[in-house]
């Protein structure tokens, strides 16, 4: 997809290019600037295209209503719905390189401006006189600085948004990614200089024409290019034998000018371009402030083994589907920062509690657990609301959409969870425990990888409560559950007498995903099946390939993964 992303915007690039290259509105200002005109504004056609749809995958509430709605009503279109974490980078990567582009055109016609600084054509020109300095344009005009900022802008974006930043320090990737609202000020004020100017009066002065009004021009010639183009502009000496008609001599030996050339400034085409979605997202964010605006109750907080911290909440008029996420905001932790968190727990008609599990690892989640636990190094196991305990302020926004809403849509699903990975899926167990035979679902197969015994402990409860209920409804082949520990030293055990039935279907190692999807391809002959999977990115890639390759039973996989937007 980004291959076919970034091809699409060199053809337009391209296109562009030539329509300022053999216009004749602009054969003036390319005779003063030159390749600097038509790179400029063809990366500025591809700039606009990109910032007008950047933004709209971040649109959630729109995505997650498409998502939702019987308006999409193709599995395979709902699924495109879930690249759009992709889309947006790719949006964003086509804006970092369209732009050194454009800031390396519009340097040489800031050059070009001052050497070329032409007297018959004072409005045409960006300079006050010949051989100004190019760093007045740069500095002294709005556009320049503007342009100026914005590079500085894009440089602290985009640096910030790399896989280091990101993991080493994400509040700086979340504070430097909100300048984007400055950019998309500053670019409104860029475009509404109107540095570059195109030619009104093409019939009453069509370029390489003779003004009686004015000296005569030895040696005046028209461009090849427009000679094929507009026969009528021809230079070529007529007959000296043959009368020469008034008529023609005007409209074939060489056009007289009727006025001087005019010239005017384009109007903000950026404007059109980015308006749209601007004020989408602007509404969007409003909106959700609206519905976020109250906070949540608190009703019970668990702490996990390995760092785990298990959080239960109600909400008025809070509905929410399996496999969606909501972002939690706390302002005692952060004023601003958020963080998505997938829900472990939805709420149904019998109970109005929903939950998430977060993993500690970093200042947001260390400092969030310290809020809500009595002391930061006390596992207490559960600590009710009616206690005497004042739970700071949580307000919560969602719930937004994600892949794992279609696990109950297949009748087959192949769930495959890496460590916290699970969550996601916690809230599909938790569905199917209140109820499955009105889901179309009727096989899942459930793996789960981590690499500690205790990591199981988690959703262990769960999952035994889940494998008992089917058992006493005769149907224990209706999930296929397979935990395997990658790092121990010995033979272990879910600690518990509870957990016989999961230490049965303990392993010890790694899955061998080619015989695990050889074997599920074999019990589902002929049929599609959804595949799963939030966890590293090296069982990820595995998976993706593997559902991508042909077997010989005729069974189809279907690939998922986890991407907050």
């Amino acid at each position: 997809f980004q291959f076919f992303w970034l091809s699409l915007n060199v053809w337009l690039f391209g296109k562009t290019f030539l329509l300022y290259n053999q216009g004749l509105q602009y054969y003036y200002l390319h005779q003063m600037l030159g390749l600097g005109l038509c790179i400029s504004r063809a990366s500025a056609s591809v700039l606009n295209l990109n910032c007008c749809l950047v933004l709209l995958p971040m649109c959630r509430v729109l995505l997650a209503f498409l998502r939702g709605s019987q308006k999409v009503a193709s599995k395979k279109t709902r699924r495109l719905l879930d690249k759009s974490k992709t889309f947006h980078v790719t949006c964003g990567v086509t804006i970092g390189i369209f732009s050194v582009l454009h800031v390396a055109a519009h340097l040489v016609n800031a050059l070009n401006f001052s050497q070329n600084y032409s007297e018959e054509f004072v409005t045409l020109n960006a300079a006050n006189y010949r051989g100004e300095d190019p760093r007045k344009l740069l500095f002294a005009t709005v556009p320049g600085l503007t342009g100026v900022i914005m590079v500085l802008v894009l440089f602290l974006m985009f640096t910030a948004s790399t896989y280091a930043i990101r993991v080493s320090n994400y509040d700086i990737f979340w504070y430097t990614h909100n300048l984007f609202f400055v950019f998309y000020m500053l670019l409104m004020l860029h475009v509404s200089g109107g540095v570059l100017k195109y030619q009104t009066n093409l019939e009453e002065h069509p370029p390489g024409c003779f003004n009686p009004n004015k000296t005569l021009r030895q040696n005046l010639t028209v461009p090849k290019a427009f000679e094929e183009l507009f026969p009528d502009y021809t230079t070529e000496p007529f007959p000296e034998d043959l009368p020469v008609p008034e008529p023609f001599v005007q409209n074939s030996f060489v056009r007289v000018c009727s006025e001087e050339p005019k010239f005017q400034s384009h109007f903000p085409e950026t404007w059109f371009w980015i308006s749209g979605p601007l004020c989408l997202y602007c509404v969007e964010r409003l909106y959700r402030y609206i519905r976020s605006n109250k906070p949540v109750t608190i009703t019970a907080v668990i702490s996990h083994p390995s760092n785990v911290l298990e959080v239960r909440m109600m909400k008025d008029d809070f509905e929410a589907r399996p496999g969606q996420y909501v972002i939690l905001h706390c302002p005692r932790v952060s004023a601003l920062e958020s963080h998505p968190f997938t829900l472990t727990m939805c709420p149904t008609d019998t109970k109005a509690t929903f939950g998430v599990h977060l993993k500690v690892v970093g200042d947001w989640t260390e400092r969030f657990r310290d809020l809500l636990l009595l002391h930061s190094n006390q596992d207490t196991e559960i600590l009710p609301i009616f206690q005497q305990r004042r739970y700071p302020k949580l307000y919560v926004d969602g719930p937004f959409g994600s892949p794992f809403e279609e696990s109950l849509n297949y009748e087959v699903s192949l769930c495959v969870a890496g460590g916290i990975g699970v969550t996601p899926f916690a809230s599909v167990l938790n569905t199917l425990l209140d109820g499955w035979k009105c889901y179309k679902l009727r096989r899942l197969y459930f793996i789960w990888v981590c690499r500690d015994i205790e990591s199981f402990r988690w959703f262990a409860d769960l999952l035994c409560m889940l494998h008992n209920k089917l058992w006493q409804e005769n149907r224990p082949d209706y999930i296929n559950i397979q935990l395997y520990l990658s790092q121990t030293d010995g033979i272990q055990k879910i600690i518990g007498e509870k957990y016989q039935a999961l230490n049965s279907r303990l392993l010890i190692g790694r899955p061998r995903w080619k015989l695990l999807f050889d074997d599920i391809a074999k019990c589902n002959r002929r049929k599609t099946i959804g595949v799963f999977c939030c966890g590293p990115n090296k069982i990820s890639k595995i998976l993706h390939k593997l559902s991508n390759s042909s077997n010989s039973y005729g069974t189809r996989f279907e690939y998922n993964k986890e991407s907050f937007s």
